[in-house]
């Protein structure tokens, strides 16, 4: 899962996707592909809207998305159009770009929306990321089948 900086989206999508999942099966991490927040938790907002729903990720801390992240994950989900361009950009190989995909895809193939940052926003704009990742999240988990 990457965002921006890895404190508002990303952390959201791993929380959402670890909930769902069997993790001794399933890898689920997240990054940033801009360093500003490495080492930080993630935003308060983030947060309380995943305790909101009984997702604690509190304890997450922001890094920044590797290259070797293409070895270590089959599938990476990107919040928006600028992550997908970043990420593509360390690819070395055509595996490696065809594993980088806009998570909202999941819900609405080939449509190409974003998850919108919430950061400058009010607490609402958190809610409707939280919404619209759990969703695309329930689809990643049918795939996944665990």
């Amino acid at each position: 899962m990457v965002c921006l900086g890895n404190i508002c989206r990303s952390p959201l999508a791993e929380g959402i996707l670890k909930a769902k999942v069997t993790t001794d099966q399933v890898l689920v991490d997240s990054a940033g592909t801009a360093a500003y927040h490495i080492g930080k938790g993630p935003d308060i907002r983030s947060v309380q809207v995943a305790k909101s729903h009984g997702i604690d990720i509190s304890l997450q801390r922001a890094r920044q998305f590797k290259k070797t992240d293409f070895d270590d994950f089959d599938f990476i989900f990107v919040m928006d159009q600028a992550n997908f361009d970043n990420v593509v950009s360390l690819a070395s190989t055509k595996k490696d770009k065809k594993k980088v995909q806009l998570i909202l895809n999941e819900i609405s193939p080939e449509m190409n929306s974003e998850v919108p940052d919430p950061y400058y926003g009010g607490e609402d704009g958190f809610k409707n990321v939280y919404d619209m990742l759990d969703i695309a999240c329930d689809s990643i988990h049918k795939k996944l089948s665990i």
